[in-house]
This record gives structure tokens, C-alpha cells and sequence, in this order.
């Protein structure tokens, strides 16, 4: 089958895009695109469907699909040409407890895994150099949008104005209920002068027992981000998918359960014209 994919548009010289469920071989809540080894779906699905997804964007081979075993944390891989001729066991190492990477390599793919959580794409294409970041609440809230580019910056020499940015597939601030103590740690960082962003729907409701229930919008909260550190805001571009409204077509682990695919959403850079 032929990997479907959401593709965004943002150059000539690279291919930036996320998965869909559609054209795979994974079955059940994997079913059926699903490329990401750390959710419980069969090792031979997943080599399957990673070696089509390399097929789909003209990779050499499913090594030069970067996927990095995430944690909610703040941790950011640069990613240099000399990572492939590294030992596997050492490359995987490197990839352990990351949530963004950064790289100004050609013909390889890095990118993020998400389930509702808000994936990221930056690209920079002064210095043809890329990042991608798994932005969940913790992340957010961390400021792992900021870090990523503040870290572009030191090491690219990136111009935030001249950076494009996409916000991907995620939960939408409908759909994103979080309790008390959710809530208080952004308004945490609202009050330490953040330009982190959460309010309640228009129409706020109360729950069983008369307790609010509080929404958190992450797309925005990472646009005001990426803002905040000098993205123009007409370089953002918003895909406006939520994915527990459509988890027929992306993965949802509040709608399917943690047992279940992952979106990924990557970007491959190529050789400039």
C-alpha cells in the first residue's frame, strides 16, 4: 500500500508533512500507517510500513528515517552528517529521551511522533537547516518551542523573521479537558511573565459535582511560542487539524486509548537547486 500523507508547503528544496492512518499495514488502534516502535505495535508492521514511508519520500533507506524515543521533555538532538556512521546501538542511544530535532544534513528525514500532542516544523531556508519538536503539555509549558529555536539560533545562526514554521495534527481546545493541577502550572507560567496562552471554551461548563473543567488550546499556546521569539506571524502556518475529531484519519490516543499508532510528522531537506 501507499503511504497517505499530509504534505505542507514550504519550499521546493525540502518535503515537510504527517502521516495519516491511511496506507499501511498495521491493524486494530495501529491500523494502519503507523511508523513509531515504542507504542506496542509489532516490530514487522512497523519495518514495513517505515521502509514504505522511505519508498514515498525518495530515501535511500528506512536508516535515514530519524525517529526519537520521546519523553514530554525539553532535550534537543542536533543531528550532524557524522550520526549514520555511528554504530546502531550508539544512534539509538543519542535518540533516547528526545523531543526535537535539529539538522542541516540533506536527503534524511527527522521528525516527531504525536497522538494528540502538538508536532512542529521549522525551517529556515537561509541557512537550509530544519527542526522538528513534539510539543504535549509538559512540553509546552516548558517552553520546548522556544528552547528549539533559541538553540537554532546559537548553532545555525537562524533569523527568527526569517524563519517558516507548521503547527500539525493535534488536539484542539474543545477537545483538550485538563484537570486543576494542569491548569494551575500554566497559569504558573502565565504569572512569571510567559507568553504561554490557556483560557476556558466561550462557553464554559460545569462538570458532575459542579467543578469547572478547564481547555487549554496548544496550537495557540505554541504559536504565541514561536511569536514570542520573533516568527512573524504570517510565517506560521496552522494546519487546523484536531485530531480527536478525526481520528478516523490521524492518530488520537484520547480517543483509541495509549495502545495505539502515532502520527509522524517530519520534514527531509534536499540538495538545494
Amino acid at each position: 500500500m501507499t503511504p497517505v500523507l499530509t504534505y505542507y508547503s514550504l519550499c521546493r528544496s525540502v518535503t515537510a508533512f504527517s502521516t495519516t492512518r491511511q496506507g499501511g499495514v498495521s491493524q486494530g488502534n495501529y491500523a494502519s500507517l503507523n511508523v513509531n516502535a515504542f507504542c506496542g505495535d509489532t516490530p514487522e508492521a512497523v519495518s514495513e510500513n517505515r521502509r514504505e514511508l522511505c519508498r514515498q519520500l525518495g530515501l535511500a533507506d528506512a536508516g535515514k528515517l530519524v525517529i526519537p524515543h520521546q519523553v514530554h521533555g525539553t532535550e534537543v538532538l542536533q543531528l550532524a552528517a557524522d550520526f549514520f556512521s555511528r554504530p546502531e546501538a550508539e544512534r539509538q542511544a543519542m535518540l533516547e529521551g528526545i523531543d526535537a530535532v535539529m539538522t542541516d544534513v540533506s536527503n534524511v528525514c527527522i521528525g516527531v511522533s504525536t497522538a494528540d500532542c502538538i508536532p512542529l516544523i521549522l525551517y529556515d531556508p537561509e541557512h537550509h537547516c530544519a527542526a522538528t519538536i513534539h510539543a504535549g503539555w509538559r512540553g509546552t509549558v516548558a517552553c520546548i518551542a522556544e528552547k528549539t529555536l533559541d538553540r537554532m539560533v546559537r548553532v545555525y545562526h537562524s533569523r527568527p523573521e526569517k524563519l517558516q514554521a507548521v503547527i500539525g495534527p493535534g488536539i484542539s481546545l474543545k477537545n483538550f479537558e485538563v484537570g486543576q493541577d494542569v491548569y494551575e502550572q500554566f497559569g504558573n507560567q502565565a504569572s512569571g511573565g510567559s507568553q504561554i496562552a490557556f483560557r476556558l471554551p466561550a462557553s464554559g461548563y460545569q462538570k458532575d459535582g459542579g467543578l469547572l473543567t478547564w481547555h487549554i488550546d496548544l496550537p495557540r499556546c505554541n504559536r504565541l511560542q514561536l511569536q514570542g521569539r520573533g516568527i512573524l506571524p504570517e510565517n506560521i502556518y496552522d494546519c487546523g487539524i484536531c485530531t480527536y475529531d478525526h481520528a478516523d484519519q490521524y492518530f488520537s490516543a484520547r480517543r483509541l486509548g495509549i495502545s495505539s499508532g502515532r502520527i509522524f510528522t517530519g520534514i527531509v531537506l534536499h540538495e538545494k537547486e
